[in-house]
């Protein structure tokens, strides 16, 4: 008897496009969301957005984080616990809509995210992600209810996070050969579906990438567009399996050795260059991902991610120790493997 079950949990509504800010009211009414707001901020999305949000939600106390934290986390829980608070609005980039995702999880309330940055696809995802100490968690959180992403705003954002949020997505590509792989060498439960629409995601920002540019809203709707698909695949495979491969565990060990050099979606970027050559050597399409990254003017480099090539080596030949998931990595990559691979791709120098 066939007994297989899966439950897939949404956003309800996403809503992308020019002064969709303006429309979060009718988001929050359309979904039924009453009784006490409270937003989850941080101080330059305040002041760019907060007022705007605020004149349409009048009743919303609101929340303003510094860092990205657990202890930011429990200062949400405190807040919003004390103000019997009904729901939350993340308001900001990755930073404060991962604290309001991970807090609206642990006080079961809903929540509605307003991107003001394309930096990475949590704006959209069931994964909420914060560094602690020299390490970063990935924590398993309800996606939120709705997602506003106001492409005029984010077309204003910082550009190093838009290059940032691109090179996530790109990294996909390597992501679902490690799931692929997973599947084959440890039967890993394998999607379809979840892993084409990743791989997908992931050729639309290198189809596009000679033609995303800063200040343009059209770049934007691109990159929000790329960004919501990922995190849509994430939630049909119930994992971040088809956006989180060895280029993310590469990443997380440089935030331990290198910590604070770069963004999170520059280094995994530039990882996916290495795993890619990992995969196939010279017959797949690191040169493509590579050339990618350079049209978008995102670090295709140790140096330009200011980490050391010994960090770089360091990273890729112990990133396998991080965490149980299978990859390209298997247990361990040699020093002199690593080093081949980051000299022949020209993400290190050859001595």
């Amino acid at each position: 008897m066939f007994e297989k079950s899966t439950w897939i949990k949404l956003p309800r509504n996403v809503v992308v496009g020019h002064g969709v800010v303006d429309e979060v009211g009718a988001a929050i009414a359309d979904l039924h969301l009453t009784g006490e707001p409270l937003v989850v901020t941080s101080p330059t999305p305040n002041e760019l957005a907060g007022d705007r949000i605020r004149s349409q939600v009048p009743e919303a106390e609101t929340i303003v984080v510094e860092t990205a934290s657990f202890d930011s986390i429990e200062r949400v829980i405190r807040a919003a616990t004390a103000q019997e608070t009904d729901y939350l609005i993340g308001l900001g980039g990755g930073k404060p809509i991962d604290i309001a995702k991970m807090a609206a999880d642990e006080l079961s309330c809903g929540l509605v995210s307003v991107p003001t940055a394309a930096s990475h696809d949590g704006i959209v995802s069931g994964r909420g992600s914060v560094p602690d100490g020299d390490s970063r968690h990935s924590v398993a959180a309800d996606p939120p209810l709705a997602v506003l992403a106001d492409t005029e705003i984010m077309a204003q954002a910082p550009w190093e996070l838009t290059t940032a949020g691109c090179a996530d997505i790109i990294s996909n590509y390597t992501a679902v050969q490690d799931w692929r792989l997973a599947n084959r060498l440890k039967n890993v439960e394998y999607s379809e579906y979840a892993g084409a629409l990743s791989e997908m995601t992931a050729e639309m920002l290198v189809d596009n990438a000679d033609s995303i540019r800063p200040n343009l809203e059209e770049s934007a709707w691109i990159v929000v567009k790329a960004l919501v698909s990922s995190g849509v695949a994430m939630s049909i495979a119930g994992s971040s399996r088809p956006a989180s491969g060895a280029e993310h565990l590469i990443s997380h060990q440089l935030d331990r050795i290198a910590p604070g050099q770069a963004l999170h979606g520059h280094q995994v970027g530039v990882a996916s260059i290495l795993t890619e050559y990992l995969h196939s050597g010279n017959n797949g399409r690191w040169q493509a991902i590579r050339d990618a990254l350079e049209q978008l003017g995102a670090p295709t480099t140790a140096a330009e991610l200011g980490v050391s090539d010994d960090d770089l080596l360091e990273a890729m030949t112990t990133a396998h120790e991080i965490r149980d998931r299978y990859t390209i990595l298997g247990n361990g990559v040699s020093l002199d493997a690593a080093y081949e691979t980051a000299a022949v791709t020209g993400v290190i120098n050859r001595d």
